[in-house]
């Protein structure tokens, strides 16, 4: 958590922090109200067929995201969920901590992240810093602004 927050220092990114109870869905989330500050998006952690390419996929947790309909969009085979081997591996994350944060540890640049365009121009936005016992919020163009200083690529869909 604190390479998370000192990265958003170094960026000048405000931030505000919400230490909680570990939580591991979004239902869990949301008995604890944290969901009344702003949107809380889903990130799923995914791989191609081959396990070639990885994914952070990013959306509106009140969809459900269409793996098939996802693949066309991104140009590549089968999805599915990539293991926690991988998710360790490439974003030095654990289950249950899936976050955009992660992104500051995958060096490589490797992890493809596909943002849902409906949460383009939300308030805020909330993210595990890397472990799944607090929530950061920041704005919108504040998250928009860690993702390019993190350099991976980045593309909307419609999920």
């Amino acid at each position: 958590m604190q390479d998370v927050l000192a990265k958003l220092d170094e960026l000048g990114i405000h931030y505000e922090l919400d230490e909680h109870e570990a939580v591991f869905t979004i239902e869990a989330i949301i008995a604890l109200g944290l969901n009344k500050k702003g949107m809380i998006p889903v990130n799923l952690f995914l791989r191609d067929e081959k396990g070639k390419r990885h994914f952070l996929v990013i959306h509106d947790g009140e969809k459900h995201t269409d793996l098939k309909k996802l693949r066309t969009q991104i140009g590549c085979s089968r999805l599915s969920f990539g293991s926690e081997e991988r998710l360790m591996k490439h974003l030095s994350l654990t289950k249950g901590s899936v976050s955009p944060f992660g992104l500051i540890n995958n060096v490589n640049h490797d992890v493809e992240l596909v943002i849902d365009s409906s949460i383009k121009g939300r308030g805020l936005l909330g993210f595990h810093p890397n472990t799944n016992t607090a929530t950061v919020w920041v704005s919108y163009d504040d998250f928009m602004k860690f993702v390019k200083a993190c350099g991976n690529p980045v593309k909307f869909v419609e999920c």
